[in-house]
């Protein structure tokens, strides 16, 4: 589902009354303190259901996130796996240069050198940066394209692209 942008992963339960702990997947965890509504969906944005948060909480990296109907560790564990998502019109403004990681997925990335070498399958984090994972043709190995300015120099949502400059050997390493 386009309009929806996935923030936060649960990852199990906390306590007996059906908190939800959740890996945020967002660059302000702080956000979820203001939480009103929001949906439960797969990875992919499959079998969505709305629901309200209660409360929510920061807790050593994670959040704590009370919703409408969990009322019990039961309930809260079968969500595990699972993730949070909002609106679109309900995501953070995002500054110049900056993409939801859905946004990216499906992109097809263009190598100067070598043309189109595939499609974004996933973006991660990895240290201080972004990794794109690129799925390539011929089932050869998944690419993975460190997403910075100096080797991903246009981002183009719209046309579906991104243009790059692949560092000397990457390629090589993946042949």
């Amino acid at each position: 589902m386009e309009d929806l942008i996935i923030i936060g992963k649960i990852t199990g339960a906390h306590g007996v009354r059906g908190e939800l702990k959740v890996f945020p997947l967002t660059d302000d965890p702080r956000r979820f303190l203001k939480l009103k509504e929001c949906f439960i969906c797969g990875q992919n944005f499959e079998k969505p259901e709305a629901s309200s948060c209660v409360s929510a909480r920061l807790d050593r990296g994670n959040i704590l996130l009370k919703l409408n109907g969990v009322l019990d560790r039961d309930k809260a564990e079968l969500l595990r796996g699972r993730f949070i998502a909002v609106n679109r019109d309900n995501a953070v403004k995002l500054k110049k240069d900056n993409y939801f990681i859905t946004d990216l997925k499906g992109l097809n990335v263009i190598d100067d050198e070598r043309g189109n070498i595939g499609k974004v399958i996933d973006c991660f984090a990895t240290g201080p940066q972004f990794t794109l994972e690129i799925k390539r043709e011929n089932k050869k190995k998944n690419l993975m394209l460190p997403f910075v300015k100096v080797y991903c120099y246009e981002v183009n949502i719209k046309e579906g692209f991104i243009k790059c400059r692949l560092p000397e050997g990457l390629y090589e390493l993946y042949e």
